[in-house]
């Protein structure tokens, strides 16, 4: 018998550590899992799953409008803030079950509880007031979102947790920030009907992604009435005796909003974990440093998912907590494979895309030879509706392959799920070309292109 109590503990319910946790009681094993919030993790209570949900309701305002042109007589409509948000909880309550179900069912101890480390081999149940051991752990906290801009009345904003949860909807709202967070809820309080402003300190939205899908997106948000205003950061917030909120911005400027959100990245939730007291090392910002397979300093302890800073995706955090069980449990020494992940932005319109930008391509490979295609979708001609697409495939000219690929319009992020196959497996421009178009869908486009539209040589464009 083992001189612990458990042979496996993971620290976290969210997607990587219930992976984990179900996949290792499957194999027999004594597995606790604690979590001291909600089960599912930011994904399914905070994050992607509420924020897609939202998604679908804000883009039916333009829907409505666009059936007119197809012969729809669309009557009266209207938005219930309060609906979307139970309905939203409700679906929220199911896949929770289901997460603890699975563990259930595998038969790992579900355990309700903030859980620290007390040791390498220990770890202190507070809402329990006990202390268990583990031959091995998992840290899967994941990460939260920052909540200090560093100016005067920053505690007045909502974050990403606490937009899900508000009483009704705002009808205006000021968001800080250019990633993917900002741009999503922007979009989705426009689609919604609230005035939108958003603020990036950057030249540009959505850093690291192609540039010109970064310029395209900013166009079409403006079409849609979102005032953007780059190169700018709050000053100071004051609330107002309307019950308002009055932010100053750093060239002098202020808005009047309902809601300032803050979407300025995320930080890790290592604080008080008692990583310190088991010695394990983190980096200056508090992730958790890790080797190639997901293993800390400390030889009993792994960690996975956004709580390492290394790609903060859901679909990461499971397949490194799969590589983990290959490498510790099955004995076959596996690497997460973090290299051509596909990923899409649920703006409107969304963006799919996988590989290197153009900038980034450049800087690797000598000369490329660049196709894009900007234009009006089928489905906005009879609607009336100017919203284009872009789609743009960069190619390393020596060899032909593919080396990134970015979709901006209706089912991006659809189309970037199978364009990361193809990429993945380094598929060539000439086998785009040999593949048959699939007609009439926009995603054609990707498989007609048969000419460049210019070349990069030494990352300058020479135009054909």
């Amino acid at each position: 018998m083992s001189q612990y109590d458990y042979d496996f503990f993971v620290i976290g319910g969210g997607s990587g550590g219930v992976r984990a946790g179900r996949l290792v009681a499957g194999m027999g094993k004594r597995v606790g899992v604690a979590e001291e919030y909600r089960w599912g993790g930011a994904c399914v209570i905070r994050g992607c799953v509420p924020k897609k949900l939202m998604v679908y309701a804000s883009q039916f305002s333009e829907e409505f409008e666009a059936a007119r042109g197809f012969g729809w007589s669309v009557g009266e409509s209207s938005f219930d803030w309060k609906t979307l948000i139970a309905n939203k909880d409700t679906e929220l309550e199911r896949l929770e079950g289901l997460y603890q179900k699975g563990l259930a069912n595998n038969k790992a101890d579900i355990i309700n509880s903030r859980a620290e480390l007390r040791g390498k081999h220990e770890v202190y149940l507070k809402a329990l007031d006990k202390t268990v051991t583990a031959e091995r752990i998992l840290i899967a906290v994941g990460g939260t979102p920052s909540r200090n801009a560093g100016v005067d009345g920053d505690d007045m904003c909502i974050t990403s947790d606490e937009v899900f949860h508000l009483s009704e909807l705002p009808k205006s709202i000021v968001i800080a920030g250019g990633g993917y967070i900002a741009v999503e809820f922007a979009c989705i309080f426009a689609g919604l009907g609230s005035k939108v402003t958003l603020v990036y300190r950057g030249e540009q939205i959505l850093r690291g992604f192609d540039n010109d899908i970064r310029n395209a997106l900013h166009d079409e948000m403006l079409a849609k009435g979102i005032d953007v205003r780059l190169g700018q950061n709050f000053s100071k917030i004051e609330g107002t005796s309307t019950g308002l909120k009055t932010v100053s911005l750093t060239d002098g400027s202020s808005i009047e909003a309902d809601q300032v959100m803050l979407a300025i990245g995320r930080n890790p939730m290592t604080n008080g974990l008692g990583l310190e007291t088991a010695g394990v090392e983190m980096d200056a910002r508090g992730f958790v440093k890790v080797d190639d397979y997901s293993k800390t300093n400390i030889d009993n302890i792994w960690s996975v998912g956004d709580v390492t800073n290394r790609v903060a995706l859901t679909p990461v955090a499971i397949h490194e907590s799969m590589c983990l069980i290959e490498t510790e449990f099955k004995g076959n020494p596996t690497k997460p494979d973090h290299d051509l992940i596909a990923t899409a932005v649920f703006t409107q319109p969304e963006i799919g895309t996988v590989g290197l930008s153009e900038e980034d391509a450049g800087q690797k490979y000598p000369e490329l030879n660049v196709f894009r295609a900007h234009f009006r979708p089928m489905k906005n001609t009879l609607s009336g509706a100017t919203e284009k697409m872009m789609m743009k495939i960069v190619v390393d000219a020596k060899s032909d392959v593919v080396v990134g690929l970015h979709v901006m319009g209706h089912g991006a992020g659809e189309m970037a799920q199978a364009l990361g196959i193809a990429v993945k497996m380094k598929a060539t421009k000439a086998d785009f070309d040999r593949t048959m178009a699939v007609h009439p869908t926009a995603a054609e486009e990707l498989v007609t292109m048969y000419s460049p539209s210019y070349k990069v040589v030494n990352c300058e464009r020479q135009e054909s």
